[in-house]
């Protein structure tokens, strides 16, 4: 145990377990921004083919899914265990979704941070010798997500310029014991932060102390520094929560800029698309990282990058009852070279 644990948040995995394969299913307004073409599917039906936009949901995930055992040669049946989690009450996303499967199935609520905290799991347990192949997926719908935390989109309310644009999009990797790059290296747990921000229209000033709280850890844990990384990259702070992230750190005088990026602000494209302060939601940072980040990892563009998906724990009747709105944030290391 003492071998894996490094600091307080930190573990270093002795069999650290390869991904296999990854896929991604997007919507319309996802598939028309900067990293359309590195999505497995884009669908122009926001409804999925389904009756109400929490099927939608539902069809997106297990499609999502069914693609990424398709890349790994899998079956369902060969996967140990499904970790998985959305925005809606009682994970029904992802319940629905894999009702059906017959896997051992795991259903976890990290809000935007679930693609994060889904891999870490599921990477623990193939270390800990306890499965050799595992699913990790996360998805979020925009229209179901404003249903339940915003207004009806027939409301047509009036978005203010810090709020975020629930991306509509899944993603799924397949994770073994044994197997070619990328491989998960380290897992840095985050703690719940408070920085007493109440605005749920302003995401990314709640969620930005989260983000610098477990990259600081992270670097403490492992002794590494920016610098060790080619690419940091947060999910979903947006612009605004990234400025903030990037000032944070120059406090500190460390400089992070020229290699830190968030989902939020990659996804979509702020001058000719209509999101504001950029993307939000469970299936930002898991399809930017299941359609794009791990293709290009596999392309040499980047040897090692540290993922750190960001979530707000909120609620609707949390928000409505003037609650301040805690984040979290949980990280991963990526790595092309399994003896890090």
């Amino acid at each position: 145990m003492n071998e894996k644990r490094l600091g307080r948040q930190s573990v270093r995995l002795q069999r650290p377990p390869c991904i296999a394969a990854s896929a991604s299913v997007v919507g319309k307004l996802e598939g028309e921004g900067p990293l359309g073409a590195s999505f497995d599917e884009v669908s122009d039906d926001a409804y999925f083919g389904e009756a109400s936009w929490e099927k939608a949901e539902s069809t997106m995930l297990r499609r999502c899914v069914a693609l990424a055992c398709g890349k790994a040669e899998r079956t369902a049946q060969q996967l140990q265990y499904i970790l998985a989690g959305d925005l809606l009450n009682q994970c029904a996303g992802s319940a629905y979704a894999l009702r059906s499967s017959g896997v051992p199935f795991f259903g976890l609520y990290g809000a935007c941070s679930t693609m994060a905290e889904s891999l870490s799991l599921g990477a623990m347990l193939i270390d800990g010798g306890f499965a050799d192949t595992v699913c990790a997926a996360t998805s979020s719908h925009f229209c179901s997500s404003e249903r339940q935390f915003r207004f009806p989109l027939e409301y047509g309310g009036v978005r203010p310029p810090s709020a975020q644009w629930t991306v509509t999009g899944a993603g799924a990797l397949i994770l073994q014991a044994e197997g070619a790059p990328p491989y998960v290296t380290h897992v840095t747990t985050g703690r719940i932060a408070d920085p007493g921000v109440t605005d749920a229209a302003n995401m990314g000033a709640a969620m930005a102390q989260a983000a610098y709280d477990t990259l600081s850890a992270h670097f403490a844990d492992t002794g590494r520094t920016p610098e060790d990384y080619d690419l940091i990259v947060t999910g979903d702070l947006g612009s605004i929560g990234r400025e903030l992230v990037i000032d944070l750190f120059a406090y500190d005088g460390v400089e992070l800029a020229s290699r830190y990026q968030d989902c939020g602000v990659m996804i979509f494209d702020a001058e000719r698309q209509d999101v504001h302060a950029g993307g939000s939601g469970c299936g930002c940072s898991a399809s930017v990282l299941c359609g794009h980040l791990l293709t290009e990892m596999k392309r040499g563009t980047y040897r090692r990058i540290l993922f750190a998906a960001t979530g707000a724990l909120m609620s609707p009747t949390t928000s409505q009852q003037g609650e301040s709105i805690p984040g979290i944030c949980h990280a991963v290391s990526l790595d092309m070279d399994r003896g890090c």
